[in-house]
């Protein structure tokens, strides 16, 4: 019979892991027990990918806000700091602000509206329009914010995000002051001292206040970039892409992934004798049309996979073929003709109108997308997914 599935993608149920427990082991091991269980077949070109967030605790990569106080200190002494763009988060970025808090004695805490990075509201743009507020030039202190758009909270969390970082900064006995600006410039106008907390833009803020004076200017990847007594770190992320652990302790993003792919590539290859790409993935890159919120909260989807990942697809659209290469044939005349075309299709398609309306991203962020929606972020169980038939096309 003919073959009637494309990819499948399967959330495989894995043990509850904890710090020091191999991780490749785990992986290899119910990879192959799902197979047998569920009866698929291993095969060359399938994916194996594992979220970031079980290597991570394997690795034991955890810090707690007084890592995080004493690091800050180290960096910026007793001055005041300007803590810019943090994306509104009590999983993300709320105890990473308790440690901060910690570590100095004042903040100027500068949020962006009407949303944050990845797409919490404080406000909506109707709102802004209404009351004629433009957010790509006006600058709002806190009681100025709270006359022309009152008490809000999120409609998922049901969270005043504005009130509650004001007080995880005030329960350490830090005073704190907001604004609300998008120009990363007008926190030099409170102080010279910033830790920018934005995470794909970072770089362009962090430009941009040291060329207009800023003197003592870090972001969240410099934070914990080395151990503190003992702690966790990353020291190509820091804090970025970290999450709550408990209410004093963060997991961060895990470190030295591409020896675990490596590894699990390698012993499925000899205990199975094909050859299984891997990728560790976090975030996926998507955005909600209700909520609005961009699913990237991490700095990158893959922090490691193994070479066959590398790339982006090359690609045709059936559609595009079928209403404008042969629009005159249907049925088996119309599908040999399709096939015989993705057969002989040129190996680099960019540029080639044939390919228009593929999706123009990195293998590893959509395959990263995939893994997330299945997994999910909740109590699935499953942070290890298998994916067949992801590189097989029409032909196949």
């Amino acid at each position: 019979m003919e073959r009637m599935v494309g990819t499948v993608a399967r959330g495989l149920r894995a043990p509850i892991v904890k710090k020091g427990d191999n991780i490749v082991d785990v992986v290899v091991d119910t990879v192959l027990k799902a197979s047998e269980a569920e009866n698929f077949s291993i095969d060359d070109k399938d994916i194996v990918a594992v979220t970031e967030s079980v290597v991570a605790r394997t690795q034991g990569n955890y810090a707690n806000i007084d890592d995080i106080a004493k690091d800050i200190h180290e960096k910026f002494g007793e001055d005041s700091i300007g803590i810019i763009f943090p994306i509104l988060s009590r999983n993300r970025f709320a105890i990473c602000l308790r440690g901060i808090a910690k570590g100095t004695k004042k903040i100027v805490l500068m949020l962006s509206y009407p949303s944050d990075e990845v797409g919490n509201h404080l406000v909506d743009m109707d709102s802004l329009d209404k009351r004629g507020v433009n957010p790509w030039t006006d600058v709002l202190t806190e009681s100025q914010f709270r006359e022309l758009f009152g008490y809000n909270k999120h409609p998922f969390t049901g969270v005043d995000y504005i009130e509650y970082y004001k007080s995880l900064i005030e329960e350490h006995g830090t005073e704190c002051q907001i604004v609300f600006s998008n120009n990363p410039k007008t926190i030099l106008n409170y102080t010279k001292n910033v830790l920018t907390c934005d995470i794909h833009s970072r770089f362009r803020t962090k430009r941009i206040l040291k060329e207009n004076g800023g003197e003592k200017i870090y972001s969240l990847d410099e934070i914990l970039t080395t151990s503190i007594d003992g702690s966790g770190y990353n020291e190509k992320y820091g804090l970025l892409g970290s999450n709550k652990a408990t209410e004093e302790s963060i997991k961060l993003f895990p470190r030295d992934c591409q020896p675990i792919v490596d590894n699990i590539q390698a012993i499925l290859k000899e205990k199975t004798g094909k050859n299984v790409e891997v990728m560790i993935y976090g975030d996926g890159a998507f955005k909600d049309p209700v909520g609005k919120i961009w699913e990237l909260a991490d700095p990158i989807v893959s922090p490691a996979y193994t070479v066959g990942l590398e790339g982006t697809p090359n690609e045709i659209k059936i559609k595009y073929l079928a209403d404008n290469n042969f629009p005159n044939l249907k049925g088996e005349e119309l599908k040999r003709a399709i096939s015989q075309y993705i057969e002989n299709k040129e190996s680099n398609l960019v540029g080639n109108m044939e390919s228009q309306g593929t999706t123009p991203r990195r293998l590893t962020d959509l395959i990263g997308s995939l893994c997330d929606l299945t997994s999910g972020s909740g109590d699935k169980g499953t942070p290890i997914v298998y994916i067949k038939g992801y590189f097989d096309n029409y032909t196949k």
